[in-house]
């Protein structure tokens, strides 16, 4: 068991990042002594404020464009850029130094996110960080600002947790890893961000989550970030008397969230400027993004609110006189997002995709989609026989001849759900969709914190790992597959046969290990090769050494293919060496598989390596 005092909890987000913590020794059972660190950062040149969420930005400006001491840090003196609140306020006015987004990229399989491309569309005069280093520059500054405020309970000393989407793949899982490590994060662990939703709203009910709860239940979390939507189920059973929490299913990785939405206004301001003469170029309107963004917290923040003045500064000599000044209404902001991202349609909906053009920027895979409902009644679609093939949900009573499984109760996360419209959307679309299959209708979990709900569950899992409170359980989102080829002679037009073999099942326990049957496979070492995966969230039922020989193509997805060289050790270039597989979940939530040689003591470890190298 630690011995550490405090359970730290980072929400790594999009837009923002936040710490909170739990003082162990303060705590007792489900009553908990927590906190949320107002993090130290500047929002002016030389100005030091104390805010609770650390602005996800990252600003690289010119050497020359700031006074000496502009960018102190009371714990490192000068640096050369600048993280949080100003970063975020000065790269509005001057986008082209501004990194933003850094999450998505870091899990954007399509770039190298161990190399210098954001600003993604700065010009070359303009220095460059990895999505990696971005991330890595946050989680010091979370770090830095923790010892700074506590420097009687060094951060290194104490349990982390920090959060990732649930559609992460391992690739983006074993990255969030890295970037921790280098920043610093000695004792970390990772954890899905609905989960830590979910745990911060049991920890904020003071042990009265379960007077809200009954066995039978289903919990549909729906956590709409800055850059990502995240759909998950968590059931509520009953074991040895006592109700428990199990995670069902997760959704796809769905690249959508609160970016989409900032450009969506920005180009409705955009059109209303246009139709008074003025026509902002593609730079003013990156600029008018970033102000679009702000201005869409504040009127979703404050209900009293209903302008926000704009103003985008110009790039010619009149800074002043070229500025575009405008405004956004709180009409503009309900119809675009409500309509635009939470448009009413049935259950049988789908997300569309439309033909795409062949040749595109490079940039972040968005999904080609915005309605979010849509979405969530894909999800709902693809899951509705999860709870007939997992033991102690087998018994839960469906409603026969449903096409979509129903939950009954819901939890939102994110702070576009501020907005009451957004949640009465939501609760009202899929409370249509209940009532048309004859199912009682789903019912809101009140009081989630939706801006620091994240970091907050995180830290309260952290305590809960100690064997305190109650733990959801879940382990792995996915059930894990490598592509087997078929020994088969060659035969024109015709490539070998793949089969998938099970090595990691779905809901595997982190710190756990899956050695499998005896059978062997053909490693071959000391020349390149490729490994294939896939994933699947609704095959619940194959377990570790079960091999398919077909699947539909709603059944597995292929993940990132992972291109290596495995060193031969004295074996002759091209040899195949009998090996069995064993795979493991690490403590921190990463998969890891190896290759064990017969007769030997050597092992080939295969890593989810973003570069698409293996690593031995």
């Amino acid at each position: 068991m630690s011995d550490a005092r405090f359970s730290i909890g980072i929400d790594l987000g999009t837009t923002h990042c936040a710490l909170s913590y739990v003082d162990t020794t303060a705590s007792d059972g489900e009553k908990t002594a927590q906190g949320v660190l107002p993090v130290a950062q500047l929002t002016g040149p030389g100005a030091i404020d104390n805010l609770d969420l650390l602005p996800s930005f990252l600003y690289l400006p010119h050497p020359d464009e700031l006074a000496s001491g502009d960018l102190y840090l009371p714990w490192t003196g000068q640096r050369e850029f600048a993280v949080g609140e100003f970063a975020r306020s000065r790269g509005a006015a001057t986008p082209i130094r501004l990194v933003s987004s850094a999450k998505s990229w870091l899990c954007h399989p399509g770039v190298d996110r161990r190399a210098a491309i954001l600003p993604n569309d700065a010009p070359p005069e303009v220095a460059r960080v990895s999505p990696l280093e971005s991330s890595v520059r946050y989680l010091t500054h979370l770090r830095e600002a923790w010892d700074h405020a506590h420097p009687d309970a060094p951060f290194s000393q104490q349990d982390i947790t920090v959060t990732i989407p649930a559609s992460f793949d391992p690739a983006a899982r074993e990255l969030t890893a890295e970037a921790a490590e280098a920043a610093g994060y000695g004792r970390m662990t990772l954890l899905e961000e609905p989960q830590a939703a979910l745990y911060s709203w049991i920890q904020k009910s003071g042990g009265q989550w379960r007077k809200q709860v009954k066995v039978g239940d289903i919990i549909l979390v729906v956590d709409v970030g800055g850059g990502t939507t995240d759909l998950s189920l968590i059931a509520v059973i009953e074991r040895e008397g006592n109700l428990e929490l199990h995670r069902v299913a997760v959704g796809e990785h769905i690249l959508l969230g609160g970016d989409n939405m900032d450009l969506a206004l920005a180009h409705v301001v955009a059109r209303k400027l246009a139709a008074q003469g003025t026509q902002a170029d593609a730079w003013q309107l990156r600029a008018l993004t970033y102000a679009c963004r702000s201005a869409k917290e504040t009127l979703l923040s404050d209900p009293s609110t209903d302008t926000v003045p704009l103003v985008v500064p110009s790039r010619g000599s009149k800074l002043i006189g070229g500025s575009i000044r405008t405004e956004l209404t709180r009409a503009e902001l309900t119809q675009t997002i409500l309509e635009g991202f939470f448009p009413q349609v049935d259950s049988a909906a789908r997300p569309v995709s439309r033909a795409r053009a062949g040749l595109t920027q490079l940039g972040l895979p968005y999904a080609q989609d915005a309605g979010i409902t849509r979405h969530l009644a894909a999800f709902l679609g693809r899951q509705v026989g999860a709870l007939a093939e997992l033991e102690g949900l087998r018994d839960i009573v469906t409603t026969e001849g449903a096409t979509f499984l129903h939950p009954t109760a819901v939890l939102f996360n994110g702070g576009v759900f501020k907005s009451p419209l957004l949640v009465e959307r939501i609760m009202g679309t899929l409370n249509g969709w209940l009532g048309a299959e004859g199912a009682p209708q789903a019912r809101l979990l009140e009081g989630a914190d939706l801006d620091l709900a994240v970091a907050r569950g995180a830290a309260y899992y952290g305590y809960v790992r100690r064997g305190q409170g109650v733990r959801i359980r879940g382990g792995t989102a996915r059930a894990y597959y490598i592509a087997i080829e078929s020994a088969m002679p060659a035969v024109p037009g015709l490539e070998p046969p793949v089969q998938a073999l099970c090595v990691a099942p779905f809901g595997m326990e982190e710190g756990t290990d899956a050695e499998l049957p005896a059978q062997e496979f053909g490693l071959v070492v000391g020349e390149p090769v490729h490994f294939r995966f896939f994933g699947s969230s609704v095959r619940r039922q194959d377990q570790v050494g079960t091999l398919l020989d077909f699947w539909g193509p709603e059944e597995l997805q292929e993940l990132e293919e992972i291109q290596a060289t495995l060193p031969s050790a004295g074996r002759t270039a091209g040899e195949v060496v009998p090996v069995k597989l064993r795979a493991r979940v690490t403590e921190a939530g990463t998969l890891e598989l190896e290759a064990v040689p017969r007769g030997t003591d050597e092992r080939w470890k295969v890593e989810f390596d973003v570069r698409g190298n293996a690593n031995a």
